[in-house]
């Protein structure tokens, strides 16, 4: 995994140029960031060779994650954890949305989360506030369709527009309050004639 992730930025010194490939040199070189994968392909040496010489040496191992941490640019990471909190408490995105968009597991992305000042949610809250979030767009909708209704539009021109059925846009229609034009009367609605 580590080696798909190898960060350009920072590339191995190689130990044949600069110095003996003994246990010390090869920890300084992985706690200067480098990883195991680019620690084996500076070296020449064997996975199994350089995972022993640093353990003779008593690095202290990380895991992926802790390396990508490591590498990221901090100013990126704190960017990238708001643009996720914002994801999640104002458009009720999940972990596993959040994972996707961060390229990150879900425990990297519940880790952004909090760094970023956020709380995680419980299933039925987000399902909640995504069904309002629902709720939400369609009354929009439905105000939209009353203004072009309104102006001149048909039932049947809207709902083939907006791919719905006819059914549909007149529900829409009366969740918005509008007031429907008589069978056949194509242009924009009236105001009601005063009487004298």
């Amino acid at each position: 995994m580590e080696l798909r992730r190898m960060n350009q930025q920072h590339p191995p010194t190689n130990p044949a140029q600069s110095q003996p490939v003994t246990p010390d040199a090869l920890r300084k070189q992985y706690e200067a960031g480098a990883t195991v994968h680019e620690l084996v392909a500076a070296s020449g040496l064997s996975y199994g060779t350089v995972l022993n010489r640093l353990h003779d040496a008593g690095t202290v191992m990380r895991t992926s994650w802790q390396t990508r941490r490591m590498r990221q640019n901090p100013q990126a990471r704190q960017r990238l954890a708001a643009r996720l909190r914002t994801l999640y408490e104002e458009h009720g995105a999940t972990l596993a949305e959040l994972a996707t968009t961060a390229g990150e597991t879900r425990r990297g992305a519940r880790r952004l989360l909090i760094e970023a000042g956020g709380s995680v949610r419980t299933t039925q809250q987000t399902l909640r506030m995504r069904a309002a979030a629902r709720a939400a767009e369609r009354q929009k909708l439905a105000l939209s369709l009353r203004t072009r209704y309104e102006a001149g539009a048909t039932v049947p021109d809207l709902a083939e527009e907006c791919n719905y059925s006819i059914a549909t846009v007149y529900r829409l229609l009366h969740q918005a309050g509008t007031r429907m034009r008589p069978k056949h009367n194509h242009g924009p609605a009236r105001a009601p004639r005063k009487r004298s």
